[in-house]
């Protein structure tokens, strides 16, 4: 009986058009923020909601916030490639050597105003480091966040010297270079880890753009945070949001142009742009709390500057010894910032 229902619907098929229904993909979703920190509600959730809107409802999300899937943050690359996940969001920081290119725009004072930056990391990754550093993943957006802000519990360096064997978090290879060049003790860890870190005085601060704040409950850890002023940020993260290769080339063609349509340059500046919008509304939090928020002076800025362009020196000659030419890498990505910048 079964077997003739089947045919009879197949025959009706061929006599109705659209009496099949078209392929509907579900897309699962993993990233490491808890659910209402700005990554989920103002990027991950709003983009998922564009897809369905876009496909018809034939594209679907389902959202795995703060590591649901298990693992540690570390894992997420792992978690897509291995199709575990589809789509992830994390930042290659967490995965030292993985990316060790594509960092180049995690060196201090490299990037900008962060939506250009976030444009400029898009086009280097397609020329320099899509076969190589992202091989088996299909990028959607990568992009920089918004100037990191130092956060202290209780000290509140005003000049270099200051932060002399003080435990800083950070969250990448490079930071933690700097970090040292600075004369502070670096103590890499993921986000998920710092609260913790922070209340139990593991650390002394933490190195973390305005958004993340009030998801992480840093501006009640905390009582001052040092900003710095410039055209360059001091430092930032890479992230990227990517979808497991076999997965979208699985995609019909009508639903790839979807996906597509969601991805690339625009995209990311489109993802920075969102989380840009949250750094406010974090910083005001901050201040409501009664936290002291100041600004490292343009001249003290400087000496920082000059200190840290040793860092630059030791990533030039990494990749030298790589057989990539640092030098030309470290221009072009200058030259992408500059040039994104200049169009606002």
């Amino acid at each position: 009986m079964k077997a003739k229902h089947l045919l009879a619907l197949a025959a009706l098929s061929t006599l109705i058009p659209g009496a099949v229904l078209a392929q509907e993909v579900v897309l699962k979703v993993a990233h490491f923020v808890p659910p209402t920190a700005p990554g989920h509600t103002k990027f991950i959730a709003p983009w998922c909601d564009k897809l369905a809107s876009e496909s018809a409802g034939r594209i679907k999300c389902q959202i795995y916030p703060a590591m649901q899937l298990g693992g540690t943050p570390a894992q997420l690359l792992s978690q897509v490639r291995d199709g575990v996940a589809d789509v992830v969001w994390t930042l290659p920081g967490y995965t030292p050597g993985r990316f060790p290119v594509t960092e180049v725009f995690e060196l201090p004072f490299m990037t900008r105003e962060q939506e250009g930056s976030s444009r400029a990391l898009w086009d280097f990754v397609q020329k320099n480091t899509l076969k190589s550093e992202f091989a088996g993943l299909h990028p959607l957006a990568t992009w920089v966040p918004g100037p990191y802000t130092l956060h202290l519990r209780a000290a509140q360096p005003k000049v270099m010297a200051d932060l002399k064997d003080m435990k800083i978090r950070s969250s990448s290879r490079l930071t933690t270079r700097l970090l040292s060049a600075l004369g502070a003790s670096p103590v890499g860890m993921p986000v998920t880890q710092m609260s913790e870190a922070l209340s139990k005085g593991v650390i002394e601060a933490t190195m973390l753009p305005w958004e993340v704040v009030p998801a992480m409950k840093v501006h009640e850890l905390t009582k001052f945070s040092a900003e710095f002023g410039g055209d360059h940020t001091l430092t930032t993260t890479t992230m990227v949001f990517v979808m497991n290769k076999k997965k979208y080339d699985s995609l019909p063609a009508d639903l790839k142009k979807v996906i597509d349509a969601n991805s690339g340059r625009e995209t990311s500046a489109w993802v920075s742009g969102q989380l840009k919008s949250a750094d406010a509304a974090s910083r005001a939090a901050t201040l409501k709390n009664g936290n002291t928020i100041y600004q490292i002076p343009a001249e003290e800025t400087a000496k920082w500057k000059k200190t840290a362009s040793t860092v630059n020196d030791e990533w030039v000659k990494e990749m030298s010894a790589k057989g990539v030419d640092g030098n030309k890498l470290l221009a072009e990505a200058n030259a992408l910032v500059d040039h994104y910048a200049d169009k606002k």
